[in-house]
């Protein structure tokens, strides 16, 4: 970008020979008359390399995110939160220091999004990482509550199967959304259930007081949409990149091992 500038700059003052001796401010302030008047060469520029200034825009707000990001995080540090996990499947070993409690949506397309960050993370920091899922389903009836109330009645099996639902859900969000139960019915089956004793269990009280707490649990910390995420204690509203996300591993790690 400084290259294209001073390119500009000597093709309207004829200033080559002048930028190499002159000060950073009269360089400037050269440039700032040349374009007032040529203004036109400005949008020109900014046009032809249209892609590479939305990067550089893009960029600057990633890292002004990040930086507000990491200043909420040390207040969050202060403020100790506590969410049931019981009969909760968590996916990655058991004593790994970080747990990452997911509030998500299996038809949000933002949580699936968030989805695929965390398989990342998982896959990247299995020393450090566990997840664990709770369930904001949009509405009380359609796919998405079906859908969650599949995933906590495949926990009751086994501690696998209800990830295999959770990958299938994601995966294929829009078969999940436009098929519904028969999908749902398909991924099961394809993930090894007893869908004999499925059906039994989806029918039992247990499952929508799970679902049901995950609820309250939101309610508690005035999560208002999802994806919602707890690292230990530090908080994530929305899909963020991986960056930010392995950002929050290493503090909320760092803290761990005080």
């Amino acid at each position: 970008m400084k290259i294209w500038i001073a390119s500009l700059l000597c093709l309207l003052l004829g200033a080559g020979t002048v930028y190499a001796g002159a000060a950073e401010e009269e360089f400037a302030g050269m440039l700032r008359q040349a374009l007032k008047k040529h203004p036109e060469i400005l949008l020109d520029i900014l046009l032809e390399h249209s892609e590479t200034v939305l990067d550089i825009a893009q960029q600057g707000n990633h890292i002004r995110r990040k930086k507000t990001l990491e200043s909420q995080w040390r207040e969050d540090l202060k403020q100790p939160k506590s969410v049931a996990t019981a009969n909760r499947p968590v996916l990655g070993l058991a004593d790994a220091p970080v747990t990452v409690i997911a509030f998500s949506d299996f038809t949000c397309a933002y949580c699936q999004q968030a989805a695929e960050v965390l398989d990342r993370i998982l896959r990247d920091r299995p020393q450090d990482v566990k997840i664990l899922f709770k369930h904001m389903p949009h509405g009380k009836d359609g796919p998405a509550r079906l859908a969650a109330e599949y995933f906590v009645a495949a926990a009751l099996q086994n501690d696998h199967a209800p990830w295999l639902l959770h990958n299938s859900f994601f995966a294929e969000q829009d078969k999940l959304t436009a098929e519904g139960q028969n999908f749902i019915t398909k991924a099961a089956e394809q993930a090894g259930l007893d869908m004999k004793k499925l059906a039994a269990d989806l029918k039992s009280k247990k499952i929508s007081a799970i679902i049901d707490e995950d609820q309250a649990d939101a309610k508690k910390l005035h999560v208002e949409g999802t994806p919602y995420f707890l690292i230990n204690n530090l908080t994530i509203r929305g899909a963020v990149s991986y960056d930010i996300f392995h950002a929050a591993v290493d503090m909320a790690l760092a803290h761990v091992k005080r």
